[in-house]
């Protein structure tokens, strides 16, 4: 009876997995009791991980899983996200440049839930998927969960039988009250790796000091975010005078910093060397877009739309603007960004809009 009853208590505590279904071995990080092997990842169900604890719906990080959030967030069609990360016991990640993703160790995961909190009728809350990027020997993988109708669990999808993606049509109500019905786009492995590549290999896209190098109101107290990581023994160090991205929804910042920071997490990851649109004129990181030229201000579009739609940026006039336009497009051979949209972001094309009238210079 002794045996049973301690056999028992570890399957509660999680140092053994006693489920059939997957083969795991638990990493302790002092007291985490996340169920993570690198060898078997990813497992088929978000809940054998053990990121959360408690009902899985309620998100409730377990120990050593620490939440973030970037300054200014990716949007996705309106949905809310809750960001986690979590990283085996005696690695660190290290900090290479402001605008340079921190180099994280073998094992790294990224945790990322999609969701809304206004899905008609009745304002309830709905997660859709989780997404993780779990880093490898052999460098980042995709790992996509769906979850049920009854929010009790997300199953893995990723893989051949997925190789479309598909989509969740879903009702939902804006801050402004407006009600959108959309189908929701779940990306395939394909589609993560179209946005989250550098030098055809998979990357993180907003995990970059310029954008974590803010507080965050952890359920101890409000803590700069890097320190966190720091303090948690996740980041070996970082240095004090990080050039920063801010949140483009504070107005209290100036209007070009604003845009420049929507830009750099919206747009950047693609607008850069060695990444899907290196071909195009315009490059949108953040510490780049300083200079005008390279936001496309009285830069000829690599495709003019027309003799109205000719610049990437006509100084003071959003209409004749070919960036405008596509940000402004739901159509799929001229919005951008391309891929994790099917509506307007009205707020970012009133930024968009709003910066664009400000500027008075003329082009050549």
């Amino acid at each position: 009876m002794r045996k049973i009853y301690l056999l028992y208590l570890f399957c509660f505590l999680g140092l053994f997995s006693c489920k059939n279904d997957e083969k795991i071995e638990s990493v302790e990080t002092e007291s985490s009791f996340v169920n993570f092997n690198i060898d078997a990842v990813p497992y088929a169900k978000l809940s054998t991980y053990m990121f959360f604890t408690g009902e899985l719906k309620n998100l409730q990080p377990n120990t050593k899983v620490i939440p973030y959030e970037p300054a200014s967030s990716l949007f996705t069609d309106y949905a809310l996200k809750k960001r986690f990360i979590w990283m085996p016991g005696n690695v660190k990640a290290n900090y290479d440049a402001d605008d340079k993703i921190l180099n994280f160790p073998v094992g790294s995961v990224l945790i990322k839930n999609f969701y809304y909190n206004t899905v008609q009728p009745g304002n309830t809350t709905k997660i859709l998927e989780t997404r993780l990027m779990i880093k490898k020997s052999t460098g980042w993988i995709f790992a996509e969960y769906l979850w049920n109708d009854a929010q009790t669990e997300a199953e893995l999808v990723t893989g051949a039988n997925f190789a479309s993606g598909s989509s969740k049509n879903i009702t939902f109500k804006k801050d402004n009250g407006d009600i959108i019905t959309t189908d929701y786009r779940i990306p395939s492995e394909t589609e993560c790796l179209a946005c989250h590549k550098l030098d055809n290999k998979p990357i993180p896209i907003g995990m970059k000091p310029q954008n974590l190098n803010g507080t965050y109101n952890y359920p101890n107290g409000i803590k700069n975010q890097l320190q966190k990581f720091v303090d948690e023994g996740y980041l070996q160090s970082f240095p004090s005078n990080i050039v920063s991205t801010v949140n483009y929804k504070d107005t209290s910042k100036p209007l070009d910093i604003r845009l420049r920071s929507y830009l750099d997490i919206n747009c950047a990851h693609c607008h850069q060397e060695n990444a899907r649109c290196d071909y195009r004129a315009i490059r949108l990181s953040f510490t780049q877009t300083a200079n005008l030229t390279k936001m496309g201000v009285c830069v000829m579009a690599d495709e003019p739309l027309g003799s109205s739609l000719e610049k990437i940026i006509t100084p003071g006039n959003p209409a004749k603007s070919v960036m405008h336009f596509r940000l402004n497009s739901v159509n799929e051979n001229n919005r951008m960004p391309l891929l994790g949209r099917t509506i307007v972001h009205d707020e970012g094309v009133q930024l968009l809009n709003q910066w664009i009238s400000s500027l008075n210079q003329t082009c050549p």
